[in-house]
């Protein structure tokens, strides 16, 4: 499949600056699959479009201040944008400094130092620094800064209005370079809506990675390599959903991210050998012992992809060529989302990560 049937032409003035104030106040365009009907509002009417029996699984991770600015001991600035910690003190970072190399060493504020010890596949360092586990984390909220997408630019001088901005209000797992940005729509309000409605509300981990923003780079799709993203489900939590799913309650997936978790576990081998995913499958694991779910996702969804678990989604409107437009296009068709997506550059909606919102079901 090529990577240019995923492309649009999108208007600068209607890539989001901002997130709407109060942040429930964005638009919501409505998509029923089986109808084929359109549905224009504003977030904060959320409700309208659920049931009691509807499950809404949340990505509780939360976005640390992984970009941290200083220099190089030889003198020049340098930049350290942390992705993931490997051990005590130890990360995998993206450099911004010029020729960096095994050896050199870098100084921020606060007695913050990092010497690079290794170089990986693409283009990422091993950083060790000279603090580690709280200690560290302390000095790193202090001094750290909050890593925006490139697109984000009427932020990126306000890190500490920027650190409140792009966090949900539910985060709670510190782990992520970038905001879920399907939850910066909800409200402490429009919680309290949904629970009074009757809704199940459930929380899962996925720690999102920069990978996120890269547009995908080969011509056939199907010959990318996705981002890895950690992801962790807790057994109870699976044992609700279980339970829901077999219920027959609609499952609905807040952002990208929560489908990539869900479809993650729900794709494990063991799951695939009963034809029924509805039935046996479901009776198989309530029958054994359900453990705790962890480890890196690599799952690539794009069209031709068969949904395991998710039956709706909420998320946002994505970069063009990106594997979250693929994502979103295996979920309702490619020609579908293009269309929706003319539909509301027409309108004027907002577009990625302080944009609207779609509800998909």
């Amino acid at each position: 499949m090529k990577l240019s049937l995923f492309n649009y032409n999108l208007p600068k003035a209607l890539i989001a600056q901002t997130p709407a104030s109060p942040r429930d106040t964005s638009r919501l365009l409505v998509y029923d699959k089986k109808t084929d009907k359109v549905v224009h509002d504003r977030f904060y009417n959320l409700p309208k479009y659920l049931k009691p029996t509807d499950v809404l699984v949340f990505n509780n991770s939360k976005v640390f201040p992984a970009r941290l600015l200083g220099h190089k001991e030889t003198g020049g600035k340098a930049e350290a944008l942390l992705l993931k910690e490997l051990k005590a003190g130890e990360w995998e970072v993206l450099l911004g400094t010029g020729r960096p190399k095994v050896g050199l060493k870098l100084r921020f504020t606060r007695g913050l130092e990092a010497e690079v010890v290794n170089q990986f596949p693409h283009k990422t360092w091993l950083l060790k620094f000279n603090f580690k586990g709280p200690d560290f984390y302390a000095i790193l909220n202090k001094i750290g800064q909050v890593p925006l997408p490139p697109y984000i630019e009427a932020m990126k001088h306000r890190n500490i209005e920027a650190k409140a901005q792009y966090q949900t209000i539910y985060a709670k797992h510190l782990g992520s370079a970038a905001a879920p940005t399907a939850g910066l729509h909800f409200t402490k309000q429009l919680f309290a809506k949904i629970k009074k409605l009757g809704c199940q509300t459930e929380f899962v981990t996925l720690h999102v990675g920069l990978g996120t923003f890269d547009p995908v780079k080969t011509e056939r799709i199907e010959d990318y390599q996705i981002h890895e993203e950690w992801v962790s489900v807790d057994r109870r939590t699976i044992q609700r959903l279980v339970e829901a799913k077999r219920a027959g309650k609609r499952i609905i997936a807040v952002g990208t991210t929560s489908v990539r978790t869900l479809e993650t576990f729900f794709s494990q081998k063991e799951f695939q050998k009963y034809p029924d995913k509805d039935t046996a499958m479901l009776r198989s694991m309530e029958a054994e012992k359900i453990a705790d779910f962890s480890g890196n996702t690599h799952i690539f969804i794009y069209p031709g992809y068969k949904f395991k678990f998710v039956a709706a989604m909420i998320t946002n409107f994505h970069l063009p060529k990106s594997s979250l437009i693929m994502l979103v296009s295996a979920f309702i068709g490619r020609t579908n989302t293009l269309a929706i997506y003319k539909k509301a550059i027409r309108l004027k909606y907002r577009f990625f990560s302080f944009g609207d919102a779609m509800l998909l079901k």
